[in-house]
Parts: structure tokens; C-alpha cells; sequence
């Protein structure tokens, strides 16, 4: 823009008004002209620029090129469940929370929410000249690994275990931040960590992973390609491991095989921060920083989250490791990418570019944080404790390290709430002054170092046991936090149960039991308010507790929440996106990548009795399952085929209700999952209304398996059981289908 104010300003001064215009569209680049299309603009800015200008420009952190009105930009920002990083922003519950809502119009709303704010920070940050990090448009999230294990740190980040409802969770997270004007990108969206990535942390530089083709193809690829496909998503990041050898952040199976020739995939790669420097540092595939350099440029990756791209590639250039050429196609990409976002056009034409600063963290906006927190709400226990009458209650104890703990609110990669409601604000701000309540931390989270004898850092004191025997009802909030679980944390390696930000162990940390038996003790009934972003299980003390609600880490209203469902202002319906298992014991070898592995990875293959299985979450009401209806009772490789079932809630209270759809292949001769989800829907009854819900189904998308030996997906011939249901083990109503 200065290169053209300038211009005119000397045409000027020595021309009259009319040659003044003539010359100035003249001299205009073409990369500048808004009526050209962005791929020739592009291509015009790229072949103005010169080699130190073009690997500039490969680096997270880009500079200025002022001659030609290219500003600093830096790539990396986050927004896994809000703007993350960047001062004051809405914080939603983390991606774990909004999976168990089961709520794929909703995640599109918290999308578009989390882009509105996303846009109005970066607009303001050009206003003041501030290009630092986190202020752009180029967001890294989602992560849609798929959470194999629940001892992996980061699967808090993630929606869950199955490979359908993390697509379809995604792929509405990425139409909510990318937007839907016909010509801008409202912010792009980056698909990740691309792929097979799951743990563990200690060794993601250096792990290499070896999976068979079906797994491949069924389980860690499926949700990345429902994104670029259907979503459209518009970045893709790389991630740290080796798959079968290859760098995944320079693996042509991955980026240009996949990726780009089988599902036409038209944006940029970005590698993890640190992934090119792995190439030769911890992989060793390559000798050096040049090698590693011109190896991720040629496979397919365009941008490195590091320097090793900025202060190697002119040198690989001369000594012949890489052409100029792949350069190129690399900084095109960028560069189109920047034009589609708005970044070379006036501000008036980008309707995005319109958003308010003030709709940032807004009021409409801190609601639909208390929305989302109440749909995530998962009831995994009640013998009919819960809800707790508010009229009958007089006193109530509250214990425990989570109960005002805003890490257990905010997860990680998170923005700054404004007024973050912890649990027991909530829980006070609910019962008013009416209520007799009583509070205490009681112990930390995890024990840390020796015991020691009548330590009283690691027990209940008489005091707080002696609240919760006076009280009429006993809440223990505890769990975990995103500072014990999450990504590659080297100072969590002194603490029975965790290691560098995965787990051991799952069972809850042995000071929390204690303290838990200690108030069962007493007499009073117990209710435990779990906040975590994993798969828990309890050495049987669940059996002992009168409700359980798992609360994940529910962002900014988190505490209304919490208070709402236990007090029935809301009815819980959440979900849980994982297996809870009974104990670590039946997990299989956390490195092994094999889905088949001993007793079975998530419950599309675990053969072993979970403690609370996927799907699973109560409600204050009940629903009943009829008149289950297939349209076909045979259909061909290629046909359609319709289920329909009636709900009607039976019970007291209004509530939501997740219908699931499995499909379970009844005898094949390979070996097959033991049901998959494949359709699911979210409904809203009163009591006494019912509604009937229909599922469209297609064999070769939803009957289907990888054939390892065509390389290519095919649909079995034979029988397939229709499974309707509340979980993956509460099924209510069954139905067969022949596939011939």
C-alpha cells in the first residue's frame, strides 16, 4: 500500500490528474489488483521475490519484505477451544468436553464464535502494529488424532476415540472457523498432527511407527480426510514421529501420496514446531539442518515451525539438495493462502475484517460458553442422589483440590477468561446464602515425593471430616488438571502415575481415594464431581459413591455448570467420546500402534469389561426405544439404505437424548471391528414427547473395510447387524441387513 501511495504521489507532481490515474493502474502489480484472481496474483508476488526474500518467508515467524508491502506475519496461533494466547478471549471446555456433547450444530457455533473473536483480535493488533505471535489468522487446531490410549497426555485435545465422531465433530470446527464467504477464508483451520500420533510424549522425536494397512486406513486416517475432503480444511499439520521410516512432516506417503494425490488436498503443510530439526537431530534419516531443510520442502512440507527452513535452505540450495522451483511451490502456497485470507486486499472488502473488537468475549458469547459446558456435563453414576433439592438441603460439605482450581477450568491452549466460575463459585452462587456450606482444598491433586508418616500435607484433617459428617450431602471435586496430564512435560516424572505429561497409571491418584473413603466413613452420601480430560477409573471406589459426574475441564462457566446439573436447572445427556476402563492392567503395550493389541484398543476392539463404556451418560429422566424401522432388508455394494427410530422420554424431567447407531458385522472372514458408530443425533424431549429419528446410511461409506490386498476400501458381502441405542454396550433395539 505504501508502494502505491508513494507512486502516486510522485506521478503527481508532474502530471495532470487524468495521466495520474492512467499511469498509476499501469505501474499497479498485478498481485495488487483485486479484479485479477488470487492464484495469478499469487504468482505474480512470487516471481518478484528473490531467494533470501522467498525462504524468509518459510519460517512460523515471517518477516517484512516492505518493498512489496508484505508484512511481519507469524503462523502460529491456537484455538483449540477459544483463541488461545492472546490476552482476554472466551474459554469453551476443552475439545474432550465438547466431544461428549455429542453435538455436531453446536460445534459449529463454537467455531464460529471462536473465529468472530479470532478475527476482531487480529484487525485490532494491525490497528496498533502488533504482528507478533498468536495475533494472526492461521490457526493450529483442530487436533483429530484419534485417543487410543487413555494414558496419553494430549488426548484432551482431541475428540475421543472413534474415528466417525471425531470426523464429524471436526469437520463442523473447521466450517466454523473458515467460514462461508464465497471468496475469503474467515481464519484457516489446521488439521492435526498428521499422522498415527498418540503418545507417548517422551518419545514423540524420536518414536517410529509401523502400522498394519487397516488400521491405517480405518482408524488414524479417516477423520483427517473427512476434514480436507468435506470441510475443506485448508492447512495441515505434520507431526513428530516417523511412520513406517518417513518423517511424518517429510513423508511423500503422507503428504504428497495421500494428502494431495488421493484426496486432492490444495493448502499448505506446516510441520510441528521442531519437526525439521528431528530429521537429522533425533530420527537421523539425515545427515544435517541442509538436508533436513530440502528433504521437507521436496516431500510436501511447506512451512517449519522453527528456523531450520530460514537458515538452511539457500545453503541446500548451493550445494544442489533442492531447486529453486520447490521453493517456489512452497511460498505460492503461503502466499495464496495469505491472499485468500485478505491480506493484500483494502479492508473494506473483506467482510471479515468488519468485526467489532467488542465482540470479544461478549455476553452472548460468555452464554454460549455456559451452553456448551452444560451439554458436555456426563453423568457416569447415580443411585438417585443427584439432582440434590435445593429446598431440602441445609448444609453441604465441599472438599477437594479441584474445587477452585482454575487449571481444572481452562485445560491447555487456552485464552484468558475474563470471569472464570470455578466449581465451588458456582456451587455458592446457585444456593445463595440460604444454605450452610463449608469448603476446603483438603490435599493436592497428586502426592509428590516420600510420604511421610502423619504427614497431614497427604490426609483429611478431623476438622474437614467432621464438616462433612455434620452435612447433609458431601462433594469431592478432584480428578486432574491439564499441568499433570498434557504435552511433553519433562518436570512431571517425580510423581507415582505420571511421566512427562502422560499417565502410568488411570486410576485415580491414591490420595484422592483416600480422602474419599475417609468422607464415605462418616456416613454421609458422597458425590464426586471428576474434572479430567481422560479416561479415570476408581479401584472399585466407584461402587462405594453415590453419583459420579464427570465435568472434564469445562471452560469459563464451567463452575454454573457443574452447579446447574447437580441442583436439576439442567439434565445432564453427555457422552463419553472415550472407554473408562476398570484398571490399567487391561490396557495393551501404550507403544504398541496395533489396534488388535492384547485386550483391544477403544471399544471398537476391547474385549474386556469397561468400567463405563463409550456412549455411556445418564440422565435425570428416561427414554424409551421403538418401532425401529429398515427401509431394505437387502441392498447391493452401492446402495442406500434408511433406519428410523421412535424416542420417547417416559420420565419426569425435560432432556436430551443421544441416539447411537452402531454397525457390527455378524460373521466375516477377516478380521473386523466389533461394532463401529456410524450415525448418532442429538435430540431434545419434553416428558411425554417423542420423536422419531432417521439415519441415511450407504454400504460403501458405512459397511465398509480396507482391503489390504486391493488397497482400497470394499464393502464385505453378508449380514450386518443395525444396532440403536443409549452407549456402545446400552443397546436397545437390533435390526439386520444383507449385503450381497
Amino acid at each position: 500500500m505504501k508502494y502505491i501511495l508513494l507512486s502516486i504521489i510522485i506521478i503527481f507532481s508532474f502530471y495532470s490528474n487524468d495521466i495520474c490515474a492512467q499511469t498509476s493502474v499501469s505501474n499497479e502489480p498485478e498481485y495488487l489488483n483485486t479484479s485479477l484472481g488470487f492464484k495469478k496474483r499469487t504468482l505474480d508476488l512470487v516471481k518478484q521475490m528473490s531467494l533470501k526474500e522467498k525462504i524468509s518467508q518459510l519460517g512460523n515467524n515471517a518477516p517484512a519484505i516492505a518493498r512489496l508491502g508484505i508484512l511481519q506475519y507469524n503462523w502460529w496461533n491456537e484455538s483449540l477451544h477459544g483463541v488461545a494466547r492472546a490476552g482476554t478471549a472466551t474459554v469453551f471446555p476443552q475439545a474432550i468436553g465438547m466431544a461428549a456433547s455429542f453435538d455436531t450444530d453446536m460445534m459449529k457455533q463454537v467455531a464460529d464464535i471462536i473465529s468472530d473473536e479470532a478475527r476482531a483480535k487480529h484487525h485490532e493488533a494491525l490497528r496498533n502494529k502488533d504482528y507478533g505471535m498468536y495475533k494472526g489468522l492461521t490457526f493450529w487446531s483442530p487436533n483429530i488424532n484419534i485417543f487410543r490410549d487413555p494414558r496419553w497426555g494430549r488426548g484432551h485435545e482431541t475428540y475421543g476415540e472413534d474415528p466417525y465422531l471425531t470426523g464429524q465433530m471436526g469437520i463442523q470446527f473447521v466450517k466454523g472457523l473458515q467460514g462461508d464467504d464465497p471468496k475469503y477464508l474467515k481464519v484457516i483451520a489446521t488439521a492435526k498432527h498428521f499422522a498415527v500420533h498418540n503418545g507417548p510424549e517422551s518419545e514423540r522425536h524420536t518414536f517410529n511407527v509401523v502400522p498394519n494397512s487397516r488400521d491405517l486406513w480405518e482408524t488414524y486416517l479417516p477423520a483427517f480426510k473427512d476434514l480436507i475432503v468435506d470441510a475443506k480444511a485448508y492447512s495441515v499439520m505434520g507431526a513428530y514421529n516417523r511412520v513406517d521410516g518417513e518423517s511424518s512432516s517429510a513423508s511423500w506417503l503422507l503428504l504428497e501420496d495421500i494428502l494431495r494425490n488421493k484426496w486432492g488436498f490444495e493448502g499448505y503443510v506446516v510441520s510441528d514446531c521442531g519437526a525439521i530439526n528431528d530429521i537429522h537431530a533425533n530420527h537421523k534419516i539425515v545427515n544435517n539442518q541442509e538436508e533436513s531443510a530440502a528433504l521437507g520442502i521436496r516431500k510436501g512440507c511447506d512451512l517449519n515451525c522453527g528456523s531450520v527452513y530460514q537458515e538452511s535452505l539457500k545453503r541446500a540450495v548451493e550445494l544442489g539438495l533442492i531447486d529453486e522451483g520447490e521453493i517456489d511451490r512452497s511460498v505460492y502456497r503461503l502466499m495464496l493462502a495469505r491472499m485468500k485470507l485478505g491480506m493484500f486486499d483494502p479492508p473494506k472488502n473483506v467482510p471479515y475484517a468488519q468485526i467489532p473488537f467488542n465482540l470479544n468475549d461478549s455476553k452472548a458469547h460468555d452464554n454460549m460458553a455456559l451452553k456448551v459446558a452444560q451439554k458436555s456435563m456426563t453423568l457416569l453414576k447415580n443411585d438417585g442422589t443427584l439432582p440434590l433439592n435445593k429446598k431440602r438441603i441445609r448444609s453441604i460439605a465441599i472438599v477437594g483440590p479441584n474445587a477452585d482450581n482454575l487449571e481444572a477450568l481452562r485445560a491447555n491452549y487456552y485464552g484468558e477468561a475474563s470471569h472464570p466460575v470455578t466449581i465451588i463459585e458456582g456451587i455458592k452462587k446457585a444456593l445463595g446464602e440460604k444454605i450452610d456450606i463449608t469448603y476446603s482444598k483438603g490435599i493436592p491433586l497428586v502426592k509428590q515425593g516420600e510420604e511421610k508418616e502423619n504427614d497431614s500435607t497427604f490426609v483429611l484433617s478431623k476438622a474437614i471430616l467432621l464438616d462433612v459428617k455434620k452435612a447433609d450431602v458431601a462433594l469431592f471435586v478432584g480428578g486432574l488438571d491439564a499441568t499433570w496430564e498434557g504435552e511433553e512435560m519433562q518436570g512431571r516424572k517425580n510423581a507415582d502415575g505420571f511421566y512427562g505429561g502422560d499417565r502410568t497409571k488411570i486410576e485415580l491418584p491414591k490420595i484422592q481415594q483416600d480422602a474419599i473413603r475417609a468422607m464415605i466413613k462418616t456416613g454421609t452420601p458422597v458425590v464426586f464431581v471428576l474434572m479430567a480430560g481422560s479416561a479415570i477409573s476408581f479401584d472399585g471406589l466407584d461402587k462405594e459413591l453415590k453419583a459420579i459426574l464427570m465435568s472434564w475441564y469445562p471452560g469459563q462457566r464451567g463452575g454454573d455448570a457443574v452447579a446447574d446439573v447437580l441442583f436439576g436447572d439442567y439434565n445432564p445427556a453427555g457422552r463419553l467420546p472415550v472407554t473408562f476402563y476398570s484398571a490399567t492392567t487391561e490396557l495393551p503395550d501404550f507403544k504398541d500402534y496395533n489396534m488388535r493389541a492384547g485386550k483391544g484398543f477403544t471399544y471398537r476392539y476391547y474385549q474386556g469389561e469397561a468400567l463405563y463404556p463409550f456412549g455411556h451418560g445418564l440422565s435425570y429422566t428416561s427414554f424409551k426405544y421403538s418401532n425401529l424401522k429398515i427401509d431394505k432388508s437387502k441392498v447391493g455394494v452401492k446402495d442406500e439404505f434408511t433406519v428410523s427410530v421412535t424416542i420417547k422420554n417416559r420420565g419426569e424431567f425435560d432432556g436430551d437424548e443421544v441416539v447411537q447407531l452402531y454397525v457390527k458385522d455378524v460373521k466375516s472372514e477377516i478380521w473386523m471391528p466389533i461394532k463401529q458408530l456410524r450415525k448418532f443425533e442429538r435430540i431434545t424431549l419434553k416428558k411425554g414427547e417423542e420423536k422419531t429419528v432417521l439415519f441415511k446410511l450407504k454400504v460403501n461409506k458405512d459397511l465398509r473395510y480396507y482391503n489390504s490386498t486391493y488397497r482400497k476400501y470394499m464393502s464385505e458381502l453378508g449380514d450386518f447387524e443395525i444396532q440403536i441405542g443409549s452407549s456402545s454396550k446400552d443397546i436397545r433395539m437390533k435390526g439386520l441387513i444383507n449385503v450381497n
